[in-house]
């Protein structure tokens, strides 16, 4: 291996800059849904290897940049479905849209390569760039209302028990432990069978948690809707009762089936997915009571829906994209709505300033000013995340513990691609890290229910029309993780990046 490393370090100038772009794309075959992790041992070592060849820290900038470039690319490819949705109107972005989103991020893999390249060779030039890629991996998660898609961490969610070690340090402590692993090719034979022994390690602490027999559900049944609306259908006048009627209809014959069938004293907890019917449910009396009809009496229905906060003269003063808690008598028991919304998609940035517009609307939504406790009838008290709020680590609980995380999507906007899966992976993580059952309602996938230890209970297809049914999952005592959030990920990133530092300062004396 050693001549592969010398190789890739011997490269200049733009030979230089294709190869550590292709090294880029080689590591998104670790990502979700393929998981090839082997192919890190060969995109992580080799951008060292680079870095370590370059004549200045302006080279191994570019370097870094063009790593994160391939990889940013060809992870977040998917991104042009959601343009397919409406051509006609934006056809001229299907080739820029990626390369738009991966080149700024591009930059948190830019800099600590440029870091990286005034460490020492070997370990501490290692622990320099692993400290420094996630900590720039947590800034990503903050900057610009943050963006933290696709971390490093994640490449292990194919199962519950590589990531049972998230619930100690976290998707971050995950990313941190894999770049040091994936590393030691590049070192030697001894680091490499130390390599190997932290993913055994890790392989027996997940077996250990998940060894503890499961407590027994919540005296509660989940019957999930996965409607399978086309998104670019989804918002027309003549498609709106339609909808309204495919979701009440799936609904009504399912739910009385499914609580003939629940234990005695059990109840059944509907759930549609994010924007599920195009109505604003809680402002809209006879949409409810069309939906009311599907829900036997026992039944609360939890619906992803806009939502409306109206002047007396019937103006919107402000719009929300919540979660509403609705009963067979079509009262709205609870709503709570999303906190982060997604640039350019639900409202736009410098609006105004900017010379186009890629929202339909010509109204922003309104992000709520904290994340509250649902507490709603006889369900068991919940966190509602909306779409893309799970991936946000460490950012999801209310100042009250929930005893469940309910999360509703809309990624038809995503087709038939990775991104559907790399967003489910993404929300396994939440029910590892919080030790909460995560149960998941997607438009057209991919729905599926998580235990507290990240085990799956059941899944939805991708793509199709489904109705899911399982009971709820029992939660389990507060994590590390839980306690300690992003702090615990700040603290174990700057101590791997300052012993790298003080490895490669006592070195040069």
């Amino acid at each position: 291996m050693g001549r592969i490393w010398q190789a890739l370090a011997a490269r200049r100038g733009w030979r230089a800059l294709v190869t550590a772009f292709g090294l880029g794309m080689l590591a998104v075959l670790a990502l979700p849904p393929l998981h090839i992790i082997p192919a890190l041992f060969l995109a992580i070592p080799g951008l060292l290897a680079m870095i370590g060849g370059a004549a200045s820290w302006t080279a191994a900038f570019w370097l870094g940049f063009a790593w994160g470039f391939g990889f940013f690319t060809g992870g977040l490819y998917w991104i042009t479905s959601a343009i397919l949705t409406d051509v006609a109107r934006f056809w001229w972005l299907v080739p820029i849209a990626v390369p738009a989103l991966a080149l700024p991020l591009g930059l948190f893999m830019a800099l600590p390569s440029a870091i990286a390249w005034g460490a020492r060779p070997g370990w501490p030039r290692v622990l320099v760039f692993t400290g420094g890629f996630v900590g720039f991996e947590l800034l990503r998660g903050t900057i610009l209302t943050g963006f933290p898609w696709n971390l490093m961490g994640t490449v292990w969610a194919f199962d519950a028990l590589p990531i049972q070690m998230a619930a100690v340090l976290g998707v971050h402590g995950l990313s941190l432990i894999t770049l040091l692993v994936a590393a030691t090719p590049m070192l030697d034979r001894r680091a490499f069978l130390g390599g190997m022994a932290a993913i055994a390690f890790c392989g027996a602490f997940g077996f250990a948690r998940l060894w503890a027999p499961e407590p027994e559900p919540q005296p509660v049944g989940l019957l999930i809707v996965q409607g399978n609306i086309a998104q670019e259908v989804k918002w027309r006048e003549d498609s709106r009762v339609p909808i309204l009627r495919r979701y009440v209809e799936a609904t009504r014959e399912a739910a009385l089936a499914a609580l003939r069938e629940l234990p005695p004293g059990h109840r059944l907890a509907v759930i549609w997915p994010e924007t599920a019917v195009p109505f604003l449910l809680p402002n809209d009396p006879e949409a409810r009571r069309l939906v009311a009809g599907a829900l036997p009496q026992n039944a609360l229905l939890l619906t992803g829906t806009v939502r409306g906060d109206f002047t007396p003269e019937g103006y919107a003063r402000d719009l929300f994209n919540s979660l509403a808690v609705i009963g067979p008598d079509t009262q709205v028991l609870a709503t709570t709505d999303k906190m982060n919304l997604v640039p350019f998609g639900e409202f736009m940035p410098f609006r105004g300033l900017l010379p186009i517009r890629l929202v339909q609307s010509s109204r922003d939504f309104t992000a709520a000013a904290e994340r509250r406790l649902v507490a709603a009838g006889w369900l068991p008290p919940l966190v509602g995340l909306i779409c893309y709020e799970v991936i946000f680590t460490g950012r999801i609980m209310p100042a009250q513990r929930p005893a469940w995380i309910v999360n509703v999507t809309n990624d038809a906007w995503f087709g038939i691609t990775a991104g559907p899966w790399q967003h489910l992976a993404a929300a396994r993580f939440r029910a590892v890290e919080e030790g909460l059952p995560l149960v998941r309602a997607a438009q057209t996938g991919v729905s599926a229910v998580f235990d507290a230890r990240g085990r799956l209970v059941t899944r939805g297809p991708l793509g199709e029309s489904a109705v899911i049914r399982a009971p709820l999952p029992a939660p389990r005592g507060e994590t590390l993780y839980s306690r300690l959030g992003l702090a615990g990920s700040w603290g174990l990133a700057i101590l791997i990046f300052t012993l790298g530092c003080f490895l490669s300062a006592r070195n040069q004396r």
